[in-house]
């Protein structure tokens, strides 16, 4: 996955530094979008003003976590002044045994993002340079490699962030120009200097949430375009169903009013086209995974704007410790790196999308099956005559949705209740939510295969009901007809069978990139 669609993304240059920024912001840096750190002079001093407030206690010999401590359980062990600016390079090479895949280019972006966005807030005790030096890495495209395993989520996302804080100095690998080097090397070749971090710059890279933020962030996105993309592939199921459309009536959906279903409800009762064409059933009631689409999208629906909430304010957060208060100079010791929201958000997000899967997974074995089907042939195949004893349809397609459903099932155990204690029982309650983002991302792409499945299936069995003039092109909706029409551009009707692992991934990769018009 390289990009993905955001209707609320308005500029190529994502302002960083005197505004918050929003979910859709984070996911355009991600793809691509440069970063601008504000340049004001009243914003540079306030940057300044609590780098040299760190300085000032180190002259008055003050007693600072983590700046004139060691880290974690070892914060009773004084580090003397000669050693200070020795101590955040040891925090970022002790940390370094990440393992696992590396983060991709997109969620690698995400994270950097949302680190820059929290030590912006000005709460953190760095250098304005140290802005700048991750914000020229985002427009340059100089991407730290970041191993996704190694974070409990609490002292934030240390590990992982330690190949952030170890680009910056020079001392780790990135991606530039499609080849993994040393960072250092890409500075020297772009001519940019060398910068050492200062005595709380360490810290403050390491000890926030910006790995589990970043990736909740594409997540959230991602889980907002499926939402769409679910009513529009159970439009299409009703159609190949031959449903009953009046499920979807406004009149039953104001009985009940949760917005979110109304909306999704609203969104298939647009596709089906349910005002001009009120009764295209003589079934009384369709099954749970038609008649009730909405009522399972919609839960999904209904939560985004509230997970919406956690995820942004976390992302607008100061979420290091200690906490730098240059005006009133003041150091806050406690625990904002904790990463409960982010945890709770991931976890709940994965099973609602999980649901979606459930969704289209029980709907595909509808219109596989004769029984359910009214009418199709057996796994919708497209043969005729002779030819349909040996031809099997999308009898596998619908093994293989069977599979990447329950494996998104089984990933839906919530994270955050394995806490576990660490380093000493000084980190005896952790969040997880690194590993619930980690988590929802597999679960998204899990259910986006699915939703790949259906997506091919449906519009074969749309295509089955015209063939056998059950229905006509020229009556579908206007986004009907769209989407038919996308799909079928990359999918010839299947009739005889062929291997569907190509188009499978070529639409998995179209849902990601949000190339399906599915707004409303």
């Amino acid at each position: 996955m390289t990009q993905m669609n955001s209707m609320e993304i308005q500029s190529d240059v994502i302002e960083v530094g005197e505004q918050s920024l929003t979910i859709a912001q984070v996911a355009a840096v991600a793809n691509g979008a440069k970063v601008q750190l504000s340049r004001s002079l009243d914003y540079v001093e306030k940057i300044e003003k609590g780098a040299r407030f760190i300085d000032s206690l180190l002259e008055e010999e003050g007693v600072v976590y983590g700046v004139t401590t060691g880290y974690g359980d070892s914060c009773t062990v004084a580090v003397d002044i000669e050693h200070v600016h020795e101590l955040p390079l040891h925090l970022t090479r002790f940390h370094g045994c990440g393992l696992g895949q590396y983060l991709n280019d997109q969620q690698a972006r995400a994270v950097m993002v949302c680190r820059l966005n929290s030590l912006a807030i000005g709460k953190s005790g760095v250098s304005y340079a140290l802005l700048e030096r991750i914000a020229v890495m985002l427009n340059n495209q100089i991407i730290p490699l970041i191993p996704e395993e190694g974070s409990v989520g609490a002292s934030g996302d240390l590990t992982p962030l330690s190949y952030l804080a170890g680009a910056i100095i020079g001392e780790r690998e990135v991606r530039y120009q499609g080849n993994i080097q040393l960072s250092v090397d890409v500075f020297d070749k772009l001519g940019l200097d060398h910068i050492s971090l200062r005595p709380k710059e360490g810290l403050a890279l390491m000890n926030g949430t910006a790995v589990m933020t970043g990736l909740a962030c594409l997540a959230y996105e991602r889980a907002q375009y499926l939402a769409k993309l679910s009513s529009r592939i159970t439009a299409m199921a009703s159609l190949t169903l031959q449903g009953n459309s009046d499920h979807f009536d406004e009149i039953l959906f104001a009985a009940k009013p949760h917005q979110g279903q109304a909306q999704i409800a609203a969104w298939i009762r647009e596709d089906l086209n349910h005002y001009q064409h009120p009764r295209n059933s003589d079934r009384l009631q369709d099954r749970y995974s038609i008649r009730c689409a909405p009522h399972i999208i919609g839960v999904m629906q209904d939560a985004l704007p509230f997970l919406r909430q956690f995820i942004e304010t976390e992302l607008n957060s100061a979420n290091d410790n200690p906490i730098v208060d240059a005006e009133g100079e003041h150091i806050l010791h406690g625990g904002h790196f904790y990463g409960g929201h982010i945890a709770f958000a991931m976890d709940s997000l994965k099973t609602l999308v999980a649901n979606i899967a459930d969704l289209h997974d029980r709907q595909l074995a509808l219109v596989m099956d004769t029984k359910f089907n009214n009418g199709l042939p057996p796994n919708l195949s497209g043969a005729k005559g002779v030819r349909k004893v040996i031809n099997h349809g999308f009898k596998a397609v619908q093994i293989g949705a069977s599979a990447w459903t329950a494996e998104a099932l089984k990933h839906t155990m919530p994270a955050s209740v394995f806490s576990r204690s660490t380093e000493c029982h000084n980190q005896d309650k952790v969040s997880m939510g690194t590993i619930a983002a980690r988590d929802c991302l597999r679960v998204l792409q899990l259910t986006e295969q699915v939703a790949a499945a259906a997506l091919l299936s449906m519009t074969q069995g749309i295509q089955l009901r015209i063939d056998a003039e059950e229905l006509s092109f020229e009556t579908l909706t206007p986004s009907l007809k769209k989407t038919l029409s996308q799909v079928q551009y990359v999918f010839e009707p299947l009739i005889e069978d062929r291997p569907l692992e190509s188009v499978l991934r070529k639409v998995v990769d179209d849902i990601q990139l949000g190339a399906w018009e599915v707004c409303k």
